[in-house]
């Protein structure tokens, strides 16, 4: 494991050195031709720089919409707030932009800290994503994109993925994973999309993936904001967010303005616990989702999905998911900003009739180098999610409540990537009838090393006001 580990982690250094040399050469450049417009004019000069700048970030649109901002896209097709800030290296070229984006936790994990009950688990692991992105113009209304993640989970995590006390989805060895998160797939995404300006504030697109992630909740918990500290995943996942890996997925897009309607067939199964292999795509599934900005700091949808058969150990039972969310994010400052997400999720079951639902608040404070996050969760589950059908043959639903609190600091940045320490823990918050096996309030607690990408620096307001100080 720690040979892959390094593997990760020499992966992103690599990455970071080829984009800072890109991005030096492109500096070199510019400082040359800097130079001789101050030998004629300052005024000139910056008029110059001004106009540059603004240059690449009209280049820096979405992957798919020409008239809007790289900021908004989420996973998928989804949208975030225009405020967000992005984590990546970029590389311009002539015709392509190509963007990579990351994280990798080197972590200790133990659930039920305390040994409070029999559920709990300890670990070292390292969960992990890596992703590749390039768009590039068709003609003067076209736009062309191509998304590609990979997650080394299977290597540096398991097969059987992590501990995580009350988290239920998919299975392993014939049987339900309880109390452990899935480990992801190797390829978690390989897509490409075409998108055609129809009119002003106006464009279609199309998005095939195999697999892909169709128009279905909101962003991928990894892909928020508010969660990006986090190493765990929702114990609502497979509520909201959980199709991000779909091995067979197409998603037709309209949008008008700050307004997106989509429609999605995909194949309803999750991933089997075949980890580097390609699942057969059958395409038995269908959504829709409606998603508004209403301002540049808030990103809304409302979705709903009939998914065929998503569970492998209950092949006949078929599920219709219902989601919305809001996400707020506000900038304070150059590298400091909030950013929170409230999510519905809700599943509804075709064998029993019964709703399951499940509701997500989270926010993080970034201020300078400095993180301090949370997450509260409440999340219904019957016996049978939690496959204790053999104690509970009368299928009772549980209410669980989990609250998250973290904290982090970046230690050093080297190469556009931040190497950041951090630590966070959880409460679980019993219902009565478990309370034998999980204890009243079992505590998960980790400690983790994190490489990301740095923010990346986009200009702007603040950087053309410290270039003008020094130019006069």
């Amino acid at each position: 494991m720690k040979k892959n580990i390094l593997i990760i982690a020499s992966l992103f250094a690599m990455l970071a050195t080829h984009a800072q040399d890109m991005g030096n050469m492109q500096h070199m450049q510019k400082d040359t031709a800097a130079k001789k417009l101050m030998k004629h004019d300052h005024a000139a000069m910056m008029k110059n720089m001004q106009h540059d700048t603004t240059h690449k970030m009209t280049m820096m649109t979405s992957q798919f919409s020409l008239d809007l901002p790289m900021n908004r896209d989420g996973s998928g097709t989804s949208w975030v707030p225009d405020e967000t800030p992005m984590y990546m290296y970029m590389i311009h070229g002539k015709k392509w932009m190509q963007m990579v984006h990351g994280s990798v936790f080197l972590r200790y994990n133990k659930q039920d800290l305390f040994n409070k009950g029999s559920r709990g688990g300890t670990q070292f692991d390292a969960p992990n994503w890596l992703m590749y992105m390039a768009q590039r113009k068709v003609g003067k209304n076209g736009l062309f994109a191509i998304n590609t993640m990979f997650s080394f989970d299977p290597f540096t995590v398991g097969a059987g993925g992590y501990p995580l006390l009350y988290q239920t989805g998919e299975s392993y060895k014939g049987n339900k994973l309880v109390d452990r998160q899935h480990p992801h797939d190797l390829f978690a995404e390989l897509s490409i999309a075409y998108t055609q300006r129809v009119a002003k504030n106006a464009d279609v697109s199309l998005s095939i993936g195999y697999p892909g992630e169709p128009a279905l909740g909101p962003p991928v918990f990894m892909h928020r904001l508010s969660a990006m500290n986090n190493p765990d995943a929702p114990l609502s996942h497979h509520y909201a967010d959980a199709t991000h890996i779909t091995f067979g997925t197409a998603t037709l897009g309209f949008r008008y303005k700050n307004v997106k309607l989509e429609g999605s067939v995909f194949t309803g199964r999750e991933p089997d616990e075949h980890r580097y292999d390609f699942d057969k795509a059958k395409f038995d599934s269908y959504s829709v989702r409606l998603s508004v900005n209403p301002s540049k700091e808030w990103a809304l949808q409302v979705s709903n999905g009939w998914l065929k058969s998503p569970e492998e150990a209950e092949p006949l039972e078929n599920i219709r998911r219902f989601t919305a969310s809001a996400i707020h994010t506000k900038m304070l400052g150059d590298a400091s900003y909030v950013a929170t997400t409230l999510v519905f999720g809700q599943n509804h079951h075709n064998s029993s009739g019964a709703n399951e639902p499940a509701i997500l608040l989270e926010h993080a404070y970034q201020f300078n180098k400095n993180a301090i996050y949370g997450r509260y969760e409440y999340v219904q589950k019957d016996a049978g999610e939690l496959d204790l059908e053999a104690q509970y043959p009368t299928d009772p639903r549980f209410n669980i409540n989990a609250v998250t609190l973290g904290y982090n600091r970046i230690l050093t940045t080297f190469k556009q990537t931040n190497l950041t320490v951090g630590t966070q823990a959880t409460a679980n918050f019993s219902p009565t009838q478990l309370k034998t096996l999980y204890g009243n309030a079992p505590l998960g607690f980790q400690v983790y090393l994190r490489i990301t990408p740095a923010l990346m620096k986009m200009g702007g307001k603040h950087k053309m006001d410290k270039m003008m100080d020094m130019v006069m």
